[in-house]
């Protein structure tokens, strides 16, 4: 049981990640870096052209994130409900497979935020009008 606590614990590390730093973003995204060897924020070609792109990209993949990690929360804690009281390899390999589920929704805002971008704003940076 002990173990599979840890898991659920680990597993819920990620979507409480993508919750608060979505909140985040979407409310006050961060201050556009002056370095390209800042690390923080939705970094992106596109995102990064000017400030108007910063913000709309950070308000927007804030908004997916928060969503989607509500959603991957929930998903971890009912999948891992259904091991619960099982062997530790099997606890363990289905909280790895969860883990990776994660990465991939992680990474899967991106998509939609680009998009998003391309639509708003042309190559330049400046807005469309639509």
């Amino acid at each position: 049981m002990k173990f599979w606590i840890f898991m659920l614990v680990m597993n819920l590390l990620t979507p409480l990640v993508m919750i608060i730093y979505g909140r985040i973003y979407e409310k006050k995204p961060p201050q556009k870096p002056k370095s390209k060897f800042a690390y923080s924020g939705y970094r992106t070609k596109m995102s990064m052209i000017n400030i108007e792109t910063w913000e709309y990209a950070h308000r927007f993949f804030g908004k997916l994130w928060f969503r989607f990690g509500i959603v991957l929360g929930v998903t971890s804690i009912i999948v891992l409900l259904f091991v619960i009281g099982k062997d530790k390899d099997t606890i363990g390999f289905v909280g790895m497979i969860v883990c990776y589920v994660q990465i991939a929704v992680m990474i899967l805002p991106a998509i939609p935020t680009e998009l998003a971008l391309r639509k708003r704003f042309d190559k330049n940076g400046k807005r469309k009008i639509l």
